[in-house]
Parts: C-alpha cells; sequence; structure tokens
C-alpha cells in the first residue's frame, strides 16, 4: 500500500523583524509517521509548527494539509492539536476535567466523554487518578495529561513542541519511550520539535535536520547517523571527527596519507572531501596492525569508556572511544541460558543517583537463552556501592537463579594530564575563514583543582596588528580549533594583545565549602565565586 503525504510544505518563507528565518521550506510528512524537526535555538523548527498549526501565517507559500490548502483556516477548524513544553493544564480542574474539557465544548454526550477519557487514561497509564488534582502530580504525569487532552480529541496530527523540556533527564528518557509507544498506539502522526539529538534518535520514523531557517538533510535516523550530508549535520547528530581527505575513485578515500576503504561513490576522481569518522569505528590496536599512528594528546573519563583525543598528524586530531574494561565473556552456565556483564568505573558524584536500570546499562549485563538467541530478563541486582572510593561487587541475576558477579570502581579522577593538550595557543588572522592564520603560544600553569580534576590557566600574547582594523581569533583546546571570534583595534600606533583562558570558571556549582554547609554551591553562591576566582586568574596573568 502506497504511503499518503499528510502535509505538504511548499516554499514557505517567514521573517521577523527583517530578518528571515524560514527560508522556502519544502517538506512532505506522510501519515502515521513520527517525524521529528531537529536544531538548534533560533534555527526555525517551532516557527515551522507554529505556521502549520495556525498560530502563526506564513509571510510565502502554502501548507497543504490532507491535500486542502489550510492557509484561511483558524487553529481550532485545523484536525490537529498542540502539547508545549508548558503543559497549560488547568489548575482548578482534576485530571478527569483537564481531559474531558474539549470534548464538554463540542457538547458530546457524558457517556461518551466517560469512555473517552477512560481509554486515555488506560492509553498513558494512569488509571485510577481521574479524581486527583493535577497540580499534585510530577512533571512526567502532568505530561502524559496534557498529551490525553489533545488526543482524546483525536486530531490527525499531534504537535509538540519540546514538550519533554522541562523534565529531569531520568524522566526525559523514560518519556522518550513512552511518547513512541503512545504515537504507535494511537496510530496518528506525530511531530516533535526539539534541539535534543538522542530524543531525536530515539522516537523518530523520520528526523529533518534544520540550520538558519533552511532544511540541511531529511532522512530516517540511520541514514542520518550513518550518512550526514555535510559537516554541520555530522557534528550535530552524534560525536564526529571531520578530516580533509580526496576522494580517489568510488569506494576509495585518502586521509592522513593512507587510503581506505568506504561507502560512498559518484565523486569526481581526487576530489576533495570531508571524511567523517565516529569515535566508536576507530579501534586501538598493536602498532604493528594499525594503518594510522598518532600521539594521544588527552584522556576524558566517560564511565564505561574513555574519550581519547589523539594527534594523528601535525594539525589533525581525533577522538576515539576506548572501553575502560571489556569482559564479555559468559560467566555461568545453567542449561540453556547464558548471562554476561562487564566491569564498570563510576564517579563518586554519580554513586548516589544510580538505580538498578543504571546498573544494568553501565554494565552491558544480559541473559539469553543459546537455542534461539532470545533475551531473559535480569530479575534482581545484588551490591555493596557506597559513597566512597574503592572497589565494590555487583551481582545480576536471572529468575532460574542464573547469576554473574562483576566489579564497580568508583573514582574521583575525570581527567588524564597530558602536558601537550595544555599547551596555550593562539591563532589570529584578518578573515573569518583564518587563512594564513599565524600562531601565537603562551604559557600554561597548574590552576585550581576541583574534586580531583586539576584545572589550567592559559596566557598567550600576540602583536604585529594594524590600528582600526578587524581580526579574527580561534583558541585551541585538546588538540582542537575552537570556533573563530571577531575583534577590532583601535587608534594607537600598536597593539599587544593578552588571552587569558581559566577552564574552572563555570564549575563552581559543583563545589562545596563551609559557607554551603557541605553540599553543593547554588547558583548565588556560584557566580560570586566563579568572580572571585576569575579575578584571582586575571591577576596572576597579569603578574607573568
Amino acid at each position: 500500500m502506497e504511503e499518503k503525504v499528510l502535509i505538504k510544505f511548499r516554499n514557505i518563507v517567514k521573517e521577523f523583524d527583517g530578518t528571515i528565518v524560514l527560508k522556502g521550506i519544502n517538506l512532505d510528512i506522510y501519515e502515521n509517521e513520527f517525524v521529528t524537526l531537529l536544531g538548534p535555538s533560533g534555527c526555525g523548527k517551532t516557527t515551522l509548527l507554529r505556521i502549520l498549526g495556525g498560530f502563526l501565517e506564513a509571510d510565502e507559500g502554502v501548507v497543504i494539509f490532507d491535500d486542502e490548502d489550510i492557509k484561511e483556516l483558524p487553529p481550532y477548524k485545523r484536525e490537529l492539536n498542540t502539547v508545549f513544553q508548558k503543559y497549560a493544564l488547568f489548575p482548578h480542574m482534576n485530571v478527569y476535567d483537564n481531559i474531558a474539557f474539549g470534548l464538554k465544548i463540542k457538547k458530546m454526550s457524558k457517556d461518551v466523554i466517560d469512555q473517552k477519557v477512560m481509554r486515555m487514561l488506560k492509553l498513558i497509564g494512569l488509571e485510577g487518578f481521574e479524581n486527583k488534582n493535577v497540580t499534585t502530580l510530577s512533571g512526567g504525569q502532568q505530561q502524559r495529561i496534557a498529551i490525553a487532552r489533545a488526543l482524546v480529541n483525536e486530531p490527525k496530527v499531534l504537535l509538540l513542541d519540546e514538550p519533554l523540556g522541562a523534565l529531569d533527564l531520568k524522566l526525559r528518557k523514560e518519556m522518550q519511550y513512552e511518547l513512541k509507544r503512545i504515537q504507535q498506539e494511537v496510530g496518528i502522526t506525530f511531530i516533535y520539535v526539539t534541539h535534543d539529538q538522542e530524543e531525536a534518535l530515539t522516537m523518530s520514523d523520520k528526523i529533518v535536520i534544520m540550520k538558519g531557517g533552511e532544511i540541511q538533510q531529511v532522512g530516517t535516523p540511520q541514514e542520518i547517523y550513518n550518512e550526514p550530508v555535510n559537516k554541520y549535520v555530522a557534528n550535530f547528530i552524534g560525536e564526529s571527527n571531520v578530516i580533509s581527505g580526496v576522494m580517489i575513485e568510488d569506494y576509495k578515500v585518502k586521509f592522513d596519507d593512507q587510503i581506505f576503504d568506504c561507502v560512498d561513490f559518484g565523486f569526481k576522481p581526487n576530489e576533495k572531501v570531508d571524511v567523517v569518522l565516529r569515535p566508536e569505528d576507530i579501534d586501538i590496536v598493536p602498532l604493528e596492525q594499525g594503518k594510522i599512528t598518532g600521539e594521544v594528546l588527552s584522556v576524558l573519563f566517560k564511565g564505561v569508556w574513555n574519550e581519547a583525543m589523539v594527534e594523528t598528524v601535525p594539525g589533525t586530531t581525533v577522538k576515539v572511544n576506548m572501553n575502560v574494561i571489556k569482559n564479555h565473556d559468559v560467566e555461568s552456565e545453567y542449561c540453556d541460558e547464558r548471562i554476561s556483564a562487564n566491569d564498570f568505573y563510576v564517579d563518586i558524584e554519580e554513586v548516589a543517583s544510580l538505580d538498578d536500570n543504571d546498573l544494568i546499562a553501565r554494565a552491558d549485563a544480559q541473559a539469553w537463552k543459546e537455542s534461539d538467541d532470545s533475551y531473559i530478563s535480569i530479575s534482581k541486582i545484588e551490591h555493596n556501592l557506597k559513597e566512597e572510593l574503592g572497589e565494590y561487587t555487583v551481582t545480576f541475576q536471572t529468575s532460574s537463579g542464573l547469576s554473574v558477579s562483576r566489579k564497580i570502581i568508583v573514582v574521583d579522577q575525570k581527567y588524564v594530564k597530558n602536558e601537550k593538550a595544555n599547551e596555550a595557543v593562539v591563532r589570529i588572522a584578518d578573515n573569518k575563514d583564518m587563512k594564513n592564520a599565524k600562531e601565537f603560544k603562551g604559557t600554561c600553569t597548574e590552576g585550581t583543582v576541583i574534586n580531583g580534576v586539576q584545572y589550567y590557566s592559559n596566557k598567550v600574547t600576540a602583536d604585529g596588528f594594524k590600528p582600526n582594523s578587524t581580526y579574527y581569533y580561534q583558541v585551541k583546546l585538546n588538540g582542537e580549533w575552537q570556533q573563530a571570534q571577531e575583534y577590532k583595534t583601535g587608534d594607537p600606533d600598536n597593539f599587544s594583545f593578552m588571552f587569558v583562558g581559566d577552564p574552572q570558571i563555570g564549575s563552581s556549582y559543583k563545589q562545596k565549602n563551609a559557607e554551603s554547609n557541605g553540599k553543593k554551591l547554588g547558583n548565588d553562591l556560584a557566580a560570586r565565586n566563579d568572580s572571585y576566582n576569575w579575578n584571582v586568574t586575571l591577576n596572576k596573568a597579569m603578574e607573568l
């Protein structure tokens, strides 16, 4: 059966105060799709959603909904409903009345309303909550009520404008799966707006990547992740190494003076390209087995893996994900069943927040039947984990009694020092593209130690600039050039600029001191602490 195009955006243009925020958008959305509009703040995704909802009018172009131009159709007559980040529930109404509100407006009979409301409560997993006051519910429960209120009117499309933004991380992850389940059960089109790539990858049938009012790429999560069309998409979705290379021929690409097999074709011979390497796709092997050698500049602890910055050739660095401990060996055997898990590290600050699901994920614990390779649930977890540095034991067990024990290592050291990674380097050019940029090196001194992490203060002095001129500069951090910044010189005959960097600024929020009674500093104390630390850093730099 051929898929039906439900919504068509054709040449949509929208301008605010002289700024064009949508630049001729063309997009098809199919019936029963879960579509995510993904991009940074200001890219135009919410504006596009509001035009579809009827809350804004496009300056140019048309929106076709179910083969009908809906430009003149008011919002309340469109076959769609919207769920916002702020759920806008009626605080003076209970759960039942909030969900039933739209049905009562339509003057449906009480019996029909009862049936529809109860069906919605079952769908969102809140049976028995109909008489509860919405103000007493958790954020996740309130969000479900808002979704139920929208769905009960049986729209063809549900619009969701960053509905998970107000939830904490754990609850947000849970609701991602819930939203996808609900969409599949009701069988309607969901259009979801977010800047969170994980949400998009988890829930979507199709992702629309936007930047500066334009669509960069449309595709499935797998297509977007594995085959980004440009450097922007590659960097926006997941961690990426983007390296300059040359397409020797179809399926052959050269970079770092080595030729590699690839999946791409259709380029001109020896055409210059950007090569995208995901950190998880790079293996560190014995020297004699490798194709590229490099120097490890820094290592950052990420839980079950270390993120390493490696310089392969001068000026080229790549991120590499290395497993901290990998022992997927099957530990025990019981009839047809198998079970395995890994040792893993955890930072001391995370210990208190870990639950059973987190432990399963961190250890990559899994059990299965060997005969048909089907998964078995882990029903019991035992551990002696404490908020203290050291090694602890965790045991994962199935309902049959099959178990495996592994180690949890609690640490308080996130950063591995490397002098080269912490060198102070700035480059300056008279153009945005940083062509013919001149490098200036300075001093790197040890600064504050916070929670076992050594921070550094950098000072670079640069000179030789013309008066009344515009220049651009970049700072090197962990082997990578950061975003270029613009500045202008003044009237004096010569200039000498000092760049002072202090990475510990902004980290005071996690600190504890006597003033905070042993608890993490709040926003006010943290801001004051950061201000003090910055003044100390600047004064030290002026003395050097």
